[in-house]
């Protein structure tokens, strides 16, 4: 059975070869995070990271970093766009989290929640009409599921700190 890519593949061979490895490597760790997120508790998701209860000041990016960071993030997004699993905002975020930690680049994951009839970001609970959403933000700038954040109220932010 074939599966059907959205992203057409002679955009993909037009990548530069540093992304279309970027790409492959997050669409693996998709899996790997979606498992993660099935079978452990979120707490021991973000054991490594610093977690605060409200939002933190960003540590300033230099401009490679803040470029390196938003070409992670919409790598993610496609990626994530192309798996047979549902890859949501959380899976996507603890990827682009783990890629930038790897380049040593620092961030901030948010939780939000809020209450309402439709859905803005990620799936919620229908029955209890509450929808979470994550994003993650490095610099000054949200790099992975900015769509509609102005509508959650924050719950809980992680951030990991260059190395």
């Amino acid at each position: 059975m074939l599966l059907h890519v959205s992203i057409p593949l002679s955009q993909f061979f037009s990548l530069p070869a540093r992304h279309k490895l970027l790409l492959l490597k997050a669409w693996f760790l998709l899996g790997f995070f979606r498992a993660a997120v099935l079978c452990f508790p979120l707490k021991r998701l973000t054991l490594p990271l610093q977690h605060h209860a409200q939002a933190q000041p960003s540590a300033p990016l230099r401009e490679n970093q803040q470029r390196e960071a938003v070409a992670i993030g919409r790598l993610v997004a496609g990626a994530a766009r192309v798996t047979p699993w549902q890859s949501l905002c959380l899976t996507q975020v603890l990827v682009v989290q783990r890629l930038l930690l790897k380049k040593n680049i620092p961030g901030q994951i948010y939780l939000g929640v809020r209450k309402g009839d439709q859905q803005v970001a990620c799936p919620g609970t229908a029955a209890t009409g509450l929808y979470a959403h994550a994003w993650l933000q490095s610099g000054d700038q949200i790099v992975n599921g900015g769509g509609g954040v102005e509508q959650f109220a924050v719950v809980s932010v992680y951030s990991w700190e260059a190395l």
